[in-house]
Protein backbone atom coordinates (compact mmCIF):
# COMPACT_ATOMS: atom_id res chain seq x y z
CA UNK A 1 0.00 0.00 0.00
CA UNK A 2 1.11 3.51 -0.75
CA UNK A 3 0.82 6.45 1.61
CA UNK A 4 -1.09 9.52 0.49
CA UNK A 5 2.20 11.38 0.00
CA UNK A 6 3.58 8.54 -2.14
CA UNK A 7 0.43 8.61 -4.30
CA UNK A 8 0.75 12.39 -4.74
CA UNK A 9 4.38 11.98 -5.77
CA UNK A 10 3.50 9.27 -8.30
CA UNK A 11 0.84 11.54 -9.79
CA UNK A 12 3.36 14.40 -9.97
CA UNK A 13 6.00 12.38 -11.84
CA UNK A 14 3.83 10.27 -14.14
CA UNK A 15 3.71 13.02 -16.77
CA UNK A 16 6.45 15.09 -18.33
CA UNK A 17 9.11 16.44 -15.99
CA UNK A 18 9.55 20.21 -16.10
CA UNK A 19 12.38 21.28 -18.39
CA UNK A 20 14.29 23.31 -15.84
CA UNK A 21 17.72 23.07 -14.21
CA UNK A 22 16.09 21.60 -11.06
CA UNK A 23 12.93 19.67 -12.06
CA UNK A 24 12.63 17.77 -8.77
CA UNK A 25 12.90 21.00 -6.79
CA UNK A 26 10.04 22.42 -8.86
CA UNK A 27 7.90 19.30 -8.33
CA UNK A 28 8.62 19.35 -4.60
CA UNK A 29 7.57 23.00 -4.44
CA UNK A 30 4.27 22.20 -6.18
CA UNK A 31 3.67 19.43 -3.62
CA UNK A 32 4.62 21.68 -0.69
CA UNK A 33 7.49 19.42 0.42
CA UNK A 34 11.26 19.67 0.34
CA UNK A 35 13.27 18.38 -2.60
CA UNK A 36 15.11 16.09 -0.15
CA UNK A 37 11.83 14.48 0.99
CA UNK A 38 10.73 14.04 -2.63
CA UNK A 39 14.01 12.36 -3.60
CA UNK A 40 14.07 10.19 -0.46
CA UNK A 41 10.51 9.05 -1.18
CA UNK A 42 11.34 8.30 -4.83
CA UNK A 43 14.38 6.29 -3.72
CA UNK A 44 12.22 4.35 -1.28
CA UNK A 45 9.66 3.62 -4.03
CA UNK A 46 12.48 2.39 -6.27
CA UNK A 47 14.08 0.29 -3.51
CA UNK A 48 10.71 -1.36 -2.82
CA UNK A 49 10.13 -2.09 -6.49
CA UNK A 50 7.09 0.18 -6.75
CA UNK A 51 8.95 2.23 -9.34
CA UNK A 52 11.12 0.05 -11.54
CA UNK A 53 12.54 2.66 -13.89
CA UNK A 54 12.38 6.24 -15.05
CA UNK A 55 12.21 6.72 -18.79
CA UNK A 56 12.92 9.68 -20.99
CA UNK A 57 11.12 10.38 -24.22
CA UNK A 58 12.89 12.47 -26.81
CA UNK A 59 10.46 14.37 -28.98
CA UNK A 60 12.92 14.41 -31.84
CA UNK A 61 10.86 16.65 -34.13
CA UNK A 62 10.90 19.41 -31.51
CA UNK A 63 14.64 19.02 -30.91
CA UNK A 64 15.67 19.65 -34.51
CA UNK A 65 16.01 16.06 -35.71
CA UNK A 66 13.98 15.10 -38.76
CA UNK A 67 15.02 11.44 -39.02
CA UNK A 68 15.56 8.63 -36.59
CA UNK A 69 16.25 4.95 -36.87
CA UNK A 70 16.21 2.03 -34.51
CA UNK A 71 19.41 0.16 -35.33
CA UNK A 72 19.33 -3.56 -34.56
CA UNK A 73 22.83 -4.97 -34.02
CA UNK A 74 23.95 -8.59 -34.00
CA UNK A 75 26.54 -8.73 -31.22
CA UNK A 76 27.94 -11.76 -29.43
CA UNK A 77 26.73 -12.04 -25.82
CA UNK A 78 30.25 -11.82 -24.40
CA UNK A 79 30.75 -8.45 -26.16
CA UNK A 80 27.31 -6.96 -25.43
CA UNK A 81 28.33 -4.78 -22.48
CA UNK A 82 31.49 -3.48 -24.14
CA UNK A 83 29.76 -2.72 -27.45
CA UNK A 84 26.75 -1.23 -25.67
CA UNK A 85 29.02 1.23 -23.88
CA UNK A 86 30.62 2.24 -27.17
CA UNK A 87 27.24 2.76 -28.82
CA UNK A 88 25.82 4.66 -25.85
CA UNK A 89 28.78 7.08 -26.01
CA UNK A 90 27.59 8.48 -29.35
CA UNK A 91 25.77 11.78 -28.80
CA UNK A 92 23.29 10.90 -31.57
CA UNK A 93 22.10 7.85 -29.59
CA UNK A 94 19.26 8.42 -27.14
CA UNK A 95 18.54 4.78 -26.22
CA UNK A 96 20.64 1.63 -26.09
CA UNK A 97 19.07 -1.71 -25.14
CA UNK A 98 20.25 -5.30 -24.80
CA UNK A 99 17.68 -7.96 -25.73
CA UNK A 100 17.65 -11.71 -26.16
CA UNK A 101 17.75 -12.83 -29.80
CA UNK A 102 15.06 -15.05 -31.29
CA UNK A 103 15.33 -17.78 -33.88
CA UNK A 104 14.04 -15.47 -36.61
CA UNK A 105 15.63 -12.23 -35.40
CA UNK A 106 19.25 -12.66 -34.21
CA UNK A 107 19.88 -9.07 -33.09
CA UNK A 108 20.86 -8.43 -29.48
CA UNK A 109 21.58 -4.69 -29.15
CA UNK A 110 19.29 -1.86 -30.19
CA UNK A 111 20.10 1.83 -30.45
CA UNK A 112 17.89 4.78 -31.36
CA UNK A 113 19.85 7.11 -33.62
CA UNK A 114 18.67 10.68 -34.31
CA UNK A 115 19.91 12.82 -37.20
CA UNK A 116 19.00 15.43 -39.75
CA UNK A 117 18.07 12.92 -42.45
CA UNK A 118 18.18 9.21 -43.28
CA UNK A 119 21.56 9.48 -45.02
CA UNK A 120 23.05 10.94 -41.85
CA UNK A 121 21.46 8.13 -39.77
CA UNK A 122 23.18 5.61 -42.05
CA UNK A 123 26.51 7.43 -41.72
CA UNK A 124 26.25 7.46 -37.93
CA UNK A 125 25.42 3.74 -37.85
CA UNK A 126 28.40 3.07 -40.10
CA UNK A 127 30.72 5.01 -37.74
CA UNK A 128 29.29 3.12 -34.77
CA UNK A 129 29.82 -0.20 -36.55
CA UNK A 130 33.41 0.69 -37.37
CA UNK A 131 34.22 1.82 -33.85
CA UNK A 132 32.74 -1.32 -32.26
CA UNK A 133 33.81 -3.75 -35.01
CA UNK A 134 30.24 -4.90 -35.65
CA UNK A 135 29.32 -5.85 -39.21
CA UNK A 136 25.77 -7.23 -38.94
CA UNK A 137 23.08 -4.62 -38.36
CA UNK A 138 19.77 -3.33 -39.73
CA UNK A 139 18.35 0.20 -39.70
CA UNK A 140 14.63 0.50 -39.05
CA UNK A 141 13.50 4.02 -39.89
CA UNK A 142 10.55 5.64 -38.16
CA UNK A 143 7.85 6.58 -40.63
CA UNK A 144 5.05 7.78 -38.38
CA UNK A 145 4.69 8.43 -34.66
CA UNK A 146 1.61 6.57 -33.47
CA UNK A 147 1.81 7.01 -29.71
CA UNK A 148 4.10 8.70 -27.24
CA UNK A 149 2.53 9.05 -23.81
CA UNK A 150 3.47 8.50 -20.19
CA UNK A 151 1.85 5.84 -18.04
CA UNK A 152 -0.98 7.09 -15.82
CA UNK A 153 -1.34 5.14 -12.56
CA UNK A 154 -3.39 7.64 -10.56
CA UNK A 155 -5.60 10.38 -11.96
Amino acid sequence: MLTELEKKIVVAIQGDLPITPAPYQEIAGELGISEELLLDTLKSLCDRGVIRRFGATLRHQKSGFTANAMVAWRVEEERADQVGEIFASFREVSHCYHRKPTRDWPYTLYTMVHAGDEVECREIAFRMAEQAAVTDYELLFSREELKKTSMQYFI
